[in-house]
């Protein structure tokens, strides 16, 4: 991490979906796939998987706040995953898919409460927002194999029929945040 970048932790689903979004968002950094939320040190993706860790699937975001805010990267990630779904996103279903966002600290705990209290005050949605919000205990980066899937894999049934549509969508909306 450089002196001036934060860390944010998102859990949007599968994390290869997130972490081909934000791979595009100019201000990120780095990324990398992983786990959080839940009890098993150094868990691994197949135990993961099973759905009895606590973890959910999150991505860590390395991030410039002085070219895209906290606040932004929030924008993009209710944008991306429909929040109201507990414990699911389209056909992932588990705890591990859950809506979640890891806070490091008392002000992104505070962004990250106000715009869910914004979305719901402009019934953004039509459905109750189930995205959890806790603070980061631990945060342990999943296999090397799941980093850059998505343009690793591009062409894959899953990465052609979920995550590309997720990515054309970000770009139409989001041009001007584009690498």
């Amino acid at each position: 991490m450089t002196q001036k970048s934060s860390i944010a932790i998102l859990g949007g689903g599968c994390f290869w979906c997130t972490e081909a979004v934000y791979n595009r968002v100019k201000g990120v950094i780095s990324l990398m796939p992983g786990y959080a939320g839940g009890k098993l040190e150094n868990p691994s993706y197949h135990e993961v998987c099973e759905g009895t860790t606590g973890h959910a699937e999150v991505i860590r975001v390395e991030f410039d706040p002085q070219t895209i805010s906290f606040k932004k990267l929030l924008e993009i990630f209710f944008d991306i995953h429909d929040p109201t779904t507990l414990n699911r996103q389209g056909n992932d279903v588990g705890t591990q898919y859950r809506s979640s966002i890891f806070y490091s600290d008392n002000e992104q705990k505070k962004e990250t409460v106000d715009y869910i209290k914004s979305l719901k005050d402009n019934k953004t949605f039509m459905r109750e927002i189930v995205t959890e919000v806790q603070p980061l205990i631990k945060f342990y980066p999943a296999e090397n194999y799941h980093k850059d899937y998505y343009d690793k894999n591009e062409y894959a049934p899953y990465c052609n029929l979920i995550i590309s549509p997720k990515i054309k969508h970000f770009e139409e909306k989001y041009a001007s945040l584009l690498k």
